[in-house]
Parts: C-alpha cells; sequence; structure tokens
C-alpha cells in the first residue's frame, strides 16, 4: 500500500514538471518586467559581447558574421540561427566577440577593435559573473561599485561612438548548488545582478532577466540539468537563454 502510494506521488511529481514547458518558464521569467523590444530592421549588425558564456570555443580567427565557426556553440550561435531562420529578408549580419574569463574592464581594454569598429546596430551585452567569481577564486579585487562605474563607463563610450545602437543588456546568474556556486557567493552576488538591471534602465536598453530565468526552470529540472557547473550554461541552458533573448527583439 506504501509503495503503490510512493508510487502515485512520484508519478504525480512527474506529470506536474511535464506541464511546465520552456515557453512557460520564458514567460513566467519576463513578466516581471516591462514589455520593451528592440526592433530589427534591414541591414542590422548584430553584436554578442561578453565572457565565456557568450565565447563558447568561436574561432576568435574567424572574423566572419553568421558562421558557426565564429558564433562558438552556445548561446549566441542558437539565437543567431533562430534569428537569420525567421528573418531571410533583412540581411541580417550577427557576430559574436565574447571572450571567456573577462570582466567588464576587459571588455573595455579590446572595444575599439570587438565592437565600435563593428559598428553594430544591436549590441546585446552579458557580462559580471567574473567580475564577481573571481574574487573568490582568482584574487580579483573589484567590487560592486568598480562593476558598476565599469559598465557605464564602457557603454557611456559606445553610445558616443555609435549613438543610435539599440542595447540589449542580460543579467548575469549562477545557479546555487551546482558546483562552484555555493553559500559564499550570497548576498552579494545578487548586487551585481541588481546593478546590471538598474544600468539597462538608466541606457534605455532591454534587459534580459537570466536569473529568474533559471529559477523559473529549476521548477521543471534541477539545476545540473540547466548547468554544468552552476555558471556556464548546459546544451538546455543555452536554448533557454536563447529562446529568452529572442523574446526581446520584434
Amino acid at each position: 500500500m506504501m509503495l503503490n502510494r510512493r508510487k502515485f506521488i512520484q508519478s504525480s511529481a512527474i506529470a506536474t514538471l511535464a506541464t511546465v514547458s520552456i515557453p512557460d518558464i520564458v514567460n513566467a521569467a519576463a513578466t516581471a518586467l516591462p514589455a520593451k523590444k528592440v526592433s530589427l530592421t534591414v541591414n542590422d549588425t548584430i553584436l554578442f559581447q561578453g565572457d565565456s558564456i557568450t565565447d563558447w570555443g568561436r574561432n576568435k580567427t574567424d572574423a566572419n558574421f553568421n558562421t558557426s565557426s565564429a558564433l562558438g556553440s552556445g548561446y549566441a550561435l542558437l539565437t543567431a540561427s533562430q534569428l537569420l531562420l525567421n528573418n531571410p529578408t533583412k540581411n541580417l549580419h550577427i557576430y559574436n566577440k565574447g571572450i571567456s574569463g573577462n570582466k567588464v574592464y576587459q571588455l573595455a581594454d579590446r572595444w575599439e577593435a570587438d565592437c565600435l569598429a563593428i559598428k553594430p546596430n544591436v549590441l546585446s551585452v552579458l557580462v559580471g559573473v567574473n567580475d564577481f567569481w573571481h574574487t573568490l577564486s582568482n584574487g580579483y579585487k573589484g567590487t560592486v561599485e568598480t562593476y558598476r562605474n565599469d559598465y557605464k563607463a564602457l557603454l557611456t563610450r559606445t553610445k558616443q561612438a555609435l549613438p543610435n545602437v539599440k542595447l540589449i543588456i542580460g543579467e548575469p546568474f549562477a545557479v546555487k548548488g551546482v558546483k562552484a556556486v555555493d553559500e559564499r557567493w550570497y548576498p552579494t552576488f545578487d548586487n551585481y545582478r541588481q546593478a546590471a538591471r538598474e544600468i539597462a534602465t538608466e541606457f534605455d536598453a532591454v534587459f534580459i532577466p537570466y536569473q529568474s530565468l533559471f529559477n523559473e526552470a529549476l521548477k521543471a529540472a534541477p539545476g545540473s540539468y540547466w548547468t554544468t557547473d552552476g555558471v556556464h550554461p548546459s546544451v538546455a541552458g543555452e536554448a533557454l537563454m536563447a529562446q529568452a533573448w529572442l523574446k526581446a527583439v520584434k
């Protein structure tokens, strides 16, 4: 009798999880924020920038746009493939210039060549996890104020050079309890997330709530399903991020 009851409870739980679809996860995460989207137009150049989550093994010797070699194998590639599939008449040029390990000041060091020279119409930036994580693991001495000030300076510089650029800012995220992400992260890491949100508001950028996205995803599967180490997304996590990014454009 007890065994049957246990099986019933387990079956019910599985059935409940099965009803949580990817669109539900994305929509639930997005509802907490104002409905704001970037409009894509003909001949737009779209640039993905950030750290390893964006880089994801791209061939840094390939300077082309719209190639799998140059886009890597992460969410940037998955997003680009859908953008190109859905907009065949727009002649979109999509680049990925993320570099593993980067913090904001390292983006700034290479910004002339890896952003301003490309002249993107749409600039998507996901950075911040290393600005915190490396204070725990690499002896980095930056603080959340360093992150905030460096980020604002970078975007101010960008807007001065490219006044019409449309900005998309991704929320830095971490999935607690998966390998690298433990109690030491909190509550400090949450301040970096909040800073990114505030910067997006200040610079009139579309904000993608990746942390909310992964929090919702935990209702469907454990953190180890969505990330490999709490920071880097799994294949499923990459697809989840891509779906959220696509919600940011029209």
